[in-house]
């Protein structure tokens, strides 16, 4: 048998095809160009050649065949090659990846071997010289009509991925300047690119509502057929090769791992063949090393190259690291091996993209492991995104499709509940914000789906994911996510209604606007008249670092940006809904969150003051919040004065009630002075008490709550006892003044004394007690201070001591009108009660003087809760006032009560003076009115 001849003929109808016992099928009234196949022997070619061209039946015409393709038979194989001006199709150069263009090629016997024309048909794609190198630039591909066929060709590939339409992206750019002559040119030609082209001419004509009547889709195909090289994955097994003793010899393998690729690669590891055993859709080339444990010196490794049809190489270098006799080292635990100290071990994820890690220390202590698994679905997604800019189909589309599938993908917080999963998504959102930065996103389902995919993100059983323990920090990762959706919404179309669960989006486009979400206002007046949009973010306030350690956030992160038109003279108002209610004490600070240094900032932004506290007025456009403050406002030198104040108060108040055990005998005459020094000892000894108490809760924060909890209880009950007190020796008086002629008796009025004087603010300490969760934190007394607990307006324990001394107070002034009128009557009462009109003085002179030590203290105390600290001077004032005036009350009762009375003082002088030692005049003076008397 001599050389045969395969003979491809034209043909413009399907008669031909059907002598020849093919079938097929044609629609809607369009003509296509096809071949039709014969091998004869090369000697009957002339004969043959001759009667195709006088062929004719029933209008079907056989244009001019000619030979395409020439093979020569060898032993089992053939010898096949292409005619000039022809080349291998395109089905049998994708099964057979060394016959493409126009090579020749060795054959089975029974191969099916067909050329075709460069120039088949009106449309003629000229590919570049295949193969192609791997990461070639300017690769041009050119689609030429022999006519206008009056519209715009479409380009396509069918690759490894899938079927994309070629547009015009970071990588490929398509030139449809003329209609006849259109190109896609390749910047940089990876395995994305490797796939069969083509380019597509639709005519249509007769269209109606209901279809066209004329469809011919024009079309060419070819195979760009690349030279690819591989991305390797190195692996040791075991990954850490243990030696027990110095003699031991191991063997370990190298493994090298590439996805499986239709490439025939060339692969050789340390200079010997590699042949692969598949697993999946991996590619595994393995070697063995022999390692001697008594060798520490060489360096262990096996060098693995695959090289492509090119003669391109790509190495891989697998290092052996070998836990020698003496080293540290980790023991194997579940899943992980045997390893080295101070080394990583390395584990693949289990039906999951990623890998898990885990740190083995340098003692040899296992460190905790740390996950970079990542569900196949989001890394898919993850994968479309990357590439969806680089001209594989539309990015639009593309655009649709990626934010489609993640909303999907993150529909069941279930399922994305780690770390890395959060990461890959907002990965995601991120490369889409990169590639659609100069490019609207009009179309609303895109933005809708991208608004509830960047919401679910945000749902509350995600938390511990944003915030991960033992892995990789999350810093960048809430700022990347901010900044992203902050970028497509500025880019998207959105329309008012479109809110999402965790994420809302109001839109307005007058000269003020003023959109409201998540009941944060934001009122933005411009020049312009650009479209303003805000965003307002649920939970995304805990996940932003907090770069202050003095304020925490206090509000839902609100971003607002605004067209091009509207971007200058900018004033905008927002008014946050406040997260936790602010303490008086403590101011709060309107942040932007700056992305050039990853921080909050106050610049550009005011805060409304304690008349507007949840109010920011800012003069720019990014993502606003607000700060509140950990702790309190300090007022200058207050410590130091309430420290000095308390200090001399505890020093005079000791002194006091030292004095009144020395005066006594001599100053307690009547049953008035007996109360009135009874009072005052133990108001003294209250007032003592809870000044000491005040000292020991001074900083609150260094002492447990217990402890803070029986200061509270204490300060409570002693201020209390105290006014009550006075109460008693205002009553007693009151008595003595309007029943003059009823008396009564010692017992008698130190007993009700007690009784109101201690009874009385045991019960109201003790049912304020109980009644509030059982003296419970921050229901009955606050930590921050140690004290009761204000809450507003008639709100709080507080009251159950503003109140009691309020009436108090009005009640001693009141006693102290009426005594004084009976007073001036004195003149006309008898002598006999001269003493107790003298006493009744001088205990009305105490509750004077007492009344506005003890009261005007605690007006202003009772001010300081209702006057904010933000408001100024005017708050200051007054807190400068209590605290001197509160701070100094056992000062001022030494000196109005003790040393400012007469009787008090005369009778500390003559105790004195009878404790001196006598002097040498006055021991003369009594010898010598001794000797005279003898």
């Amino acid at each position: 048998m001599g050389p045969s001849t395969i003979l491809y003929s034209r043909m413009w109808t399907f008669l031909f095809l059907y002598i020849l016992g093919i079938n097929f099928c044609q629609a809607d009234n369009s003509t296509q160009m096809l071949y039709a196949k014969l091998i004869i022997d090369k000697s009957a070619t002339e004969n043959i050649t001759s009667m195709l061209k006088s062929f004719t039946y029933n209008n079907t015409v056989v244009e001019a065949p000619v030979m395409t393709t020439v093979c020569t038979n060898g032993t089992g194989s053939k010898e096949c090659g292409c005619k000039p001006g022809y080349r291998w199709n395109d089905t049998f150069c994708q099964s057979n990846l060394k016959c493409c263009g126009n090579a020749n090629c060795t054959l089975d016997k029974s191969a099916d071997a067909k050329c075709v024309s460069n120039t088949a048909g009106l449309v003629n794609l000229e590919m570049p010289l295949m193969p192609v190198p791997y990461g070639a630039t300017n690769q041009v591909i050119r689609c030429t009509t022999k006519e206008d066929l009056k519209t715009d060709p479409q380009w396509r590939i069918i690759n490894s991925k899938g079927q994309y339409d070629i547009t015009t992206g970071t990588v490929s750019t398509v030139d449809m300047s003329s209609r006849t002559n259109s190109t896609v040119n390749l910047r940089n030609v990876t395995e994305l690119w490797n796939g069969e082209y083509s380019c597509i001419y639709h005519q249509t004509g007769n269209c109606t509502t209901s279809g066209c009547a004329v469809n011919i889709f024009n079309k060419a195909s070819a195979q760009l057929d690349v030279a690819l090289l591989p991305n390797i994955d190195v692996f040791t097994e075991p990954s850490f090769p243990h030696c027990k003793t110095e003699n031991d010899i191991l063997q370990a393998k190298a493994k090298c791992e590439i996805n499986n690729s239709t490439e025939p690669y060339n692969v050789t590891c340390d200079g010997k063949r590699q042949l692969a055993t598949q697993s999946g859709n991996i590619l595994v080339y393995t070697t063995s090393k022999i390692i001697r444990c008594d060798d520490k010196t060489s360096e262990y490794t096996t060098v693995c190259t695959f090289t492509n049809r090119l003669g391109n190489v790509s190495n891989a270098k697998v290092l052996f690291n070998i836990i020698f006799a003496k080293d540290d080292y980790c023991a194997a635990e579940g899943d992980w091996e045997d390893t080295k100290a101070n080394f990583t071990a390395v584990l693949k994820c289990t039906n999951s993209a990623g890998q898990r890690t885990r740190q083995c220390n340098l003692k040899g202590i296992w460190g905790k492991e740390e996950s970079r698994c990542v569900n196949f679905n989001l890394y898919d997604i993850l994968q479309n995104a990357k590439i969806s800019g680089t001209g594989l189909g539309a990015l639009d589309k593309n655009a649709e499709s990626i934010f489609s599938d993640l909303t999907n993908a993150t529909q069941n917080p279930l399922t994305i509940n780690t770390f890395p999963n959060l990461k890959a998504s907002v990965e995601v959102i991120s490369t889409m914000s990169t590639i659609l930065a100069n490019h609207s996103v009009n179309d609303t389902t895109t933005s809708n789906h991208f608004l509830a995919s960047s919401s679910n993100l945000l749902d509350k059983s995600l938390e511990n994911s944003w915030n991960p323990q033992n892995t990789e920090s999350n810093q960048n990762l809430a700022e990347k996510y901010l900044k992203s959706v902050e970028k497509l919404i500025e880019i998207s179309n959105i329309s008012n209604g479109s809110d999402q669960t965790n994420l809302h989006v109001q839109t307005c486009s007058e000269d003020e606007c003023t959109n409201t979400v998540f009941n944060a206002s934001v009122t933005v007046q411009s020049s312009g008249n650009g479209i303003v949009k805000t965003a307002g973010f649920k939970y995304l306030q805990d996940y932003l670092p907090n770069t202050t350690n003095t304020s925490n956030i206090n509000s839902i992160v609100v971003s607002t940006t605004t067209t091009e038109r509207g971007k200058e003279n900018l004033q905008i108002t927002i008014k946050f809904p406040l997260l936790t209610p602010r303490p008086r004490d403590v101011g709060l600070q309107c942040v932007s969150w700056n992305y050039n240094q990853s921080n909050w900032t106050a610049e550009g932004c005011s805060w409304g003051g304690a008349s507007k506290p949840d109010e920011c007025t800012c003069n720019h456009l990014t993502s606003f919040a607000i700060l509140m403050s950990r702790y309190p406002i300090e007022i200058p030198y207050m410590t130091e004065i309430t420290y000095a104040g308390l200090s001399a108060s505890v020093v005079s108040l000791v002194i006091s009630l030292l004095i009144e055990l020395i005066v006594w005998s001599k100053v307690v005459k009547t049953n008035t002075l007996h109360l009135r020094h009874t009072a005052h000892v133990n108001i003294s000894l209250c007032l003592l008490v809870a000044d000491c108490c005040f000292l020991a809760s001074s900083k609150p924060e260094s002492i447990s709550e217990i402890w803070c909890r029986i200061s509270a209880l204490l300060k409570h009950f002693c201020y209390l006892a105290m006014f009550f007190w006075m109460l008693s020796l205002s009553t007693t008086l009151l008595h003595q003044a309007v029943f003059l002629f009823h008396k009564v008796g010692k017992k008698t009025y130190l007993r009700f004394s007690l009784i109101l004087g201690y009874v009385c603010p045991f019960l109201i300490v003790f049912i304020t007690f109980l009644t509030n969760n059982g003296g419970a934190q921050d229901a009955y007394f606050s930590m921050k201070t140690c004290w009761l607990v204000y809450s507003g307006i008639l709100k709080g324990t507080i009251y159950t001591f503003i109140l009691p001394v309020g009436i108090i107070v009005f009640i001693n002034l009141f006693a102290m009108l009426v005594v004084i009128m009976k007073l001036l009557d004195h003149r006309s009462r008898e002598k006999s009660h001269e003493k107790e009109i003298q006493a009744a003085k001088t205990v009305l002179r105490s509750v004077i003087l007492l009344t506005p030590i003890f009261g005007l203290p605690w007006i202003f105390g009772f001010a300081t809760f209702i006057l904010d600290l933000t408001a100024g001077a005017v708050t200051f004032a007054v807190n400068y006032a209590f605290v001197l005036l509160n701070a100094f009350q056992g000062l001022l009762i030494l000196l109005t009560t003790c040393l400012g009375d007469r009787m008090t003082r005369e009778a500390l002088l003559d105790s004195f003076r009878k404790n001196a030692p006598p002097t040498i005049s006055e021991s003369s003076t009594k010898l010598e009115s001794t000797t005279k008397k003898s």
